[in-house]
């Protein structure tokens, strides 16, 4: 408790210092400083530790990125020192330890981060773009960069700059039970491509007995759940996001359309509003899928991976590879998603980044470099099939699993990211809120204006673009 009490106050600390002006103020890197080092100590930090939490990152650290990057530099006449600083605590001491190291010039010079965090930290001035700390000729000439498609690299960026290189990422589909469909005759390769052919095939699968046509997160015992896999990949589907302009969605149109759709779903009895305020309901669905009780469900890739994987899975289908279809999610209407898109969604990912007062920035680059190189991808994902942030990996280790390499290959292209900002986790709250007025029986119109409401009071009326 002393531990967590410490890490509370520095995070206050921290806080304090930023909004006194007084945080940020970091001098210019010479990205010169120390290039032709001979003898040179750096640290990697990450929420991963032997043992604990994200064990198998700290072992990949440890076992495989440490011996193969000191042999990689000695061959060039550099004696490299990597200590590993695994912390293996919950995401908000994590965030609250990395904060205070990156004021007071010390801290890994590597660090692993959520991506949610970028932006909080870039506005802090705790992280500085890879331009600044490296330069950008260096930053430019890496050749991942061709391996990593746009929509991922923008986990690492903010405000159209580079601030690291992401680690992984994920993707958003509609996963259907294929023996579900086929006996109201909908078809095995089923790809809407409208919130109205979501909601007719739904309206099919009703007529089946004990079957709950679509599982659509909502409410707030589902928490990010219901805003990352509901309400944003819809929002995207409006050609909106929830940040725009430096402004949050209040109760605009396009929020509005989303909680129509929501209203359709809970209202028109084509999802289970009980599931929806359930402590375990999100679980509780997982296994309902399982079981051929639901239709349709909003989910990550997670699910394929780890929940009804016939081996390892949390709720097992043996017959998985044959059962579950998937499809991309669509906009509300052809062309109606961001950026003109067909079809959207929404992933996460975590991302590395360079301690801007790290002794050696070129070594600390060359590092960080290293670890994101397709080798050391592959050596993280050891024997397990998952989506990376490179193409190349992707391609090599996902040909066996054709759902993974649809998400690599047909929505990573598309996708988009929560706003790194230090008020999403507030907006995602109200927003969670709003679906749970839904299933309340509160009208779209009703849900919204409580939703903004609640909004501005949160961030402020500045910071609300009102419907």
């Amino acid at each position: 408790m002393r531990v967590r009490r410490t890490l509370a106050l520095a995070a206050a600390a921290v806080t304090t210092m930023a909004l006194t002006g007084c945080l940020g103020q970091q001098q210019e890197s010479d990205t010169g400083r120390n290039a032709d080092a001979k003898d040179v100590t750096l640290t990697v930090t990450a929420n991963a530790v032997a043992g604990g939490k994200n064990e198998l990152t700290a072992k990949w650290v440890t076992e495989w990125v440490i011996p193969e990057f000191t042999k990689q530099q000695k061959d060039k006449g550099v004696n490299v020192t990597v200590e590993y600083d695994g912390i293996g605590v919950d995401d908000a001491d994590y965030k609250a330890k990395i904060a205070l190291d990156f004021n007071t010039d010390i801290g890994g010079d590597v660090v692993e981060i959520d991506g949610i965090w970028l932006g909080e930290f870039a506005q802090g001035g705790q992280v500085r773009p890879l331009d600044d700390v490296v330069g950008k000729d260096e930053v430019d000439a890496w050749d991942g960069w061709g391996q990593i498609p746009d929509a991922v690299q923008a986990v690492g960026a903010f405000e159209d700059k580079r601030y690291g290189i992401p680690v992984g990422t994920d993707g958003r589909v509609i996963f259907f039970n294929k023996k579900l469909f086929a006996q109201v005759g909908l078809p095995a390769d089923w790809q809407p491509t409208s919130w109205d052919e979501i909601t007719a095939a739904a309206v099919s699968l009703k007529q089946l007995p004990g079957v709950i046509p679509m599982q659509l997160n909502a409410g707030t015992a589902m928490t990010e759940a219901t805003t990352m896999q509901g309400v944003l990949p819809l929002l995207a589907g409006t050609g909106a996001e929830i940040n725009q302009d430096g402004r949050w969605q209040g109760a605009t149109s396009e929020v509005k359309s989303v909680l129509d759709f929501y209203q359709q779903v809970y209202g028109g009895n084509l999802g289970d509003p009980l599931l929806a305020q359930e402590a375990k309901g999100r679980d509780k669905s997982f296994e309902l899928f399982a079981r051929n009780k639901v239709g349709m469900l909003f989910e990550s890739d997670y699910f394929w991976r780890s929940v009804v994987d016939p081996a390892v899975g949390v709720a097992k289908m043996a017959d998985r590879d044959s059962a579950v279809g998937w499809a991309k999610i669509p906009a509300m209407n052809p062309g109606s998603g961001v950026d003109g898109q067909d079809f959207v969604s929404m992933s996460g990912g975590s991302v590395r980044v360079l301690n801007p007062n790290t002794k050696y920035p070129q070594q600390a680059w060359e590092l960080l470099r290293f670890m994101n190189s397709a080798a050391a991808t592959k050596a993280r994902l050891g024997d397990t099939a998952q989506i990376t942030q490179r193409e190349d990996v992707n391609d090599e280790v996902l040909g066996n699993d054709p759902m993974l390499s649809f998400v690599a290959e047909e929505v990573l292209p598309i996708t988009r990211f929560r706003p790194g900002l230090a008020d999403y986790p507030k907006v995602s709250s109200a927003l969670q809120q709003a679906t749970a007025d839904i299933i309340a029986g509160r009208s779209a119109d009703e849900a919204a204006s409580a939703y903004e409401d609640a909004l501005v009071e949160a961030v402020g009326e500045d910071k609300v673009a009102r419907g």
